[in-house]
């Protein structure tokens, strides 16, 4: 029981760094979120032990958990690594995909494109898509990580630019376009310039 309250204190706190609720610097205090909650410190220690572990929370100046900050050696890193394992199942999934599957990539890129859509959610599938067609289950398990890392600041482009929403949808575009083709090369060039520019709007946002 314990061990499934602590991981739905997770899963919430999780939810509300991916969706911006909570920001970088922001307080996860152990005390506030205990009495939030209505639970005892342990669960919630765990909790926040598991973000911390997950690169999502860090140690304040008081040694309270914060919402991780980064740097930009750090985020630039983190984003270079993420372009390259997504270049590299952009290059797979347009080897290994079915037509089924390049359907519903057709699919999510239209839907992605209809007024009032929530783009966050929909740019998840598209890359989900993508990842289930390269068909590496290493691959996958190491984007896992990444995306848990990289989440928090992927999200905040779309949030605080319209104007990215459209350059995306362009680059979701140029990718379908390769998939289909079944050109992995094309492909994988598009998905590092897709993630290049991700990189390049999340850097102008917390001003590196």
């Amino acid at each position: 029981m314990l061990k499934r309250t602590a991981d739905q204190i997770y899963e919430t706190l999780l939810k509300r760094i991916v969706d911006g609720n909570l920001r970088p610097g922001d307080s996860l205090g152990e005390q506030a979120t205990a009495e939030e909650f209505g639970l005892s410190r342990t669960p919630i220690r765990e909790a926040l032990q598991r973000l911390s572990n997950a690169g999502l929370a860090e140690r304040g100046s008081r040694r309270a958990f914060v919402v991780r900050r980064m740097d930009q050696s750090e985020l630039q890193d983190l984003f270079e690594a993420l372009g390259e394992l997504e270049a590299l199942v952009a290059r797979l999934a347009a080897l290994r995909m079915t037509e089924i599957e390049r359907h519903a990539l057709r699919d999510v890129v239209a839907e992605g494109e209809a007024p009032g859509v929530d783009y966050e959610a929909v740019n998840a599938r598209f890359h989900e898509i993508l990842r289930r067609g390269a068909r590496n289950a290493m691959l996958s398990s190491l984007l896992d990580d990444l995306h848990r890392r990289t989440m928090p600041w992927r999200g905040a482009q779309f949030r605080a630019r319209a104007d990215r929403v459209t350059s995306s949808q362009a680059e979701h575009r140029a990718l379908l376009e390769a998939v289909l083709a079944k050109d992995g090369d094309l492909a994988h060039l598009r998905m590092r310039e897709h993630m290049a520019a991700s990189m390049r709007v999340v850097s102008e946002l917390i001003g590196i």
